[in-house]
Parts: structure tokens; sequence; C-alpha cells
């Protein structure tokens, strides 16, 4: 059986897939193009991350697919209630990446109650003239440990995020709409662990309470954090976003930014991708990242070898 990798696998998901005898293929194919290589090379399962969509139209056109593939957790860009009902498995990789999205979340906390992402800029144009004066500016800031974080979606990367922030001392709180409580596992190097049991607030009461603000929602038709929710928030809360773009309103963002409501925002997703806003990146108080959540080489390596895994299982029977 044939497997097009058209986002690219990690070296042991090639390792292990081609141990069971599949032919791995992982040309990068246009998307205008798919349709046509899918079809000419007799393609059984396509694997992709997010360039690649797959469409009623693609699933329509291409009978050979047994297995639809997603190297990560949302799965928006495939039509996977239509492919499921043409007896397509479609599946996805739901833990492989969340502790490397967690770790991001924190270093755009980090850069940002200590200044980094503008420091990064500054200091190659001045640091050598006005280093006094960057030292001053940079001088206040503050420490996360002691400090209200507010998780709104607390499904397994939330709760990641809350893990980090148990073990470096914050108070988490969390809203959920489907999650009523949770508990949280801390684990450290040499096996101890502790557990806190946490019970989720309304959203609103999030808002209200936290000094920084983490989002960890899947795609929505509407805004969750919109101007209103500004209003609600503490004067000076950081805001970090990446899960999905659209989920905060960007000119409102912006807009809270520049009276100050907002110190700080972390993006790593965007409401126009891959061409964010030019008033979002080019604002000194958000520090910005190109969608890289998942993108380490663990979680890669997670995540090749989780698919392999299920498509082994999948289509072992149909291949004796």
């Amino acid at each position: 059986m044939k497997i097009l990798a058209n986002d690219g696998i990690s070296k042991s998901g090639i390792e292990a897939l081609e141990k069971d005898n599949f032919e791995v293929i992982t040309t990068t194919v246009a998307q205008e193009q798919l349709i046509n290589y899918i079809n000419k090379n007799d393609i059984d399962v396509l694997l992709v991350r997010s360039a690649t969509q797959v469409r009623k139209d693609l699933i329509d056109a291409c009978p050979s697919l047994k297995v639809i593939g997603r190297g990560g957790v949302g799965m928006d860009n495939i039509d996977v209630d239509y492919a499921r009902s043409k007896n397509i498995h479609v599946i996805n990789t739901p833990t492989a990446s969340s502790h490397s999205v967690a770790e991001l979340v924190f270093a755009h906390l980090f850069g940002g109650v200590r200044f980094l992402h503008d420091s990064n800029r500054c200091m190659p144009l001045d640091g050598d003239t006005q280093f006094k004066s960057l030292k001053k500016n940079y001088a206040k800031g503050v420490e996360l440990r002691g400090k209200t974080l507010g998780i709104i979606g607390f499904g397994r990367i939330g709760r990641e995020v809350a893990k980090i922030a148990l073990g470096i001392g914050m108070r988490v709180i969390a809203s959920d709409k489907f999650v009523g409580k949770a508990d949280i596992k801390v684990e450290f190097y040499n096996g101890q662990f502790i557990n806190v049991e946490i019970k989720t607030e309304s959203m609103e009461d999030i808002l209200k309470s936290a000094d920084f603000i983490t989002l960890h929602v899947p795609i929505q038709d509407e805004y969750v954090i919109e101007e209103r929710h500004f209003a609600m928030m503490k004067n000076g809360v950081g805001i970090i976003n990446a899960a999905r773009g659209g989920v905060i309103n960007e000119v409102a963002l912006v807009d809270a930014l520049e009276s100050g409501k907002v110190a700080f925002a972390g993006l790593d997703t965007f409401e126009e991708e891959p061409t964010p806003a030019i008033q979002v990146l080019m604002n000194g108080r958000i520090s910005l990242t190109p969608h890289i959540g998942a993108s380490t080489n663990e979680a890669q390596e997670r995540i090749g070898v989780e698919l392999a895994e299920q498509i082994i299982s999948l289509l072992k029977t149909e291949k004796a």
C-alpha cells in the first residue's frame, strides 16, 4: 500500500511504516495537482498537516483513498464527516504535540513579562548607543510565580499548560464548556509527582480574575475574545493565543494594547494566515511566532510514530 505524506512525516514514522511493508512517499505535491497525483500513483493513505486541504472535491475524485491522516490536533482542513460517510478512515494525533504547544505558551509568557520580544527588536538597532536607556526601559519586569493564569479551553493542551504553570508556582483557573473539573498530575524528573484538582469556572470569572490569559479552544464561527471581553479584564493583563486564528478579534486586541488595558500579547496563530495583518506584525507589544506550536523535533517524532501505529492497525487486515 502507498502512503503520501504530503506535508512530511518524521523519520521514525517512515521507518515504522516501511517495516510493515508500506511504501511512503514524501514528495510535496501542490494542491492543484494533488488529485491527479493520488490517482496516477494509486495512493491509499494521504497524510497532511495544516498546509494541504482535503475537501469534498478531492475525496470524491480519489476513490483509492482508504485513510486520511492529520499530523496534529485540529482537522479543520479536512472535510471529516464527508470522508467518513465515504467509508474513509480519518485519523489525527491529539496528544502528540500538546506539551510542545504548552511550552511555546510559556515562551511567550516569559518573554512578555520581561519584554524580551521588544528588547530583541531594539538591541540590534540601539544597543551600542542607548544601552543605559534600554536597560531602564526594560527594568520593570514581573515574575510569573504567584500570579493567576486563566486557561480558556481545558482539554489536552490546556491541561499541559496547567502542569507547567503549577510547576512554577502559579495559581491556575480554567474555563471549559464541556469539562467540569480535571485532575492535573504534575510530574518531576525523579519520579515524584503531585495531583491538583482544578474545577472550571465561567469565562467571565476567568477574565475578571486572571493576570494572564491563554486560549486553547478549537476553531470557532465567532470570536471567543472580542471588545466586550477586554472590558472585563484586569488592567495590564497578558494574553496568549497558540490555538487557532480567529478566536481573538485582532482589531479589538490592538486597541486594548494601545490603551494599556492589555500589557502584551503572544500570538502563534492569526486571523489571516499566511498573511497576518500588518498592524499586528508591527505592534511592539505583541510577541510573534508563525504557527509553530507543534513544531518541535520531539513532537514531530511522536506524531510520525502515532500516525504509523494507527495506519498499521487500521490497514493490517486489508493488507492480509
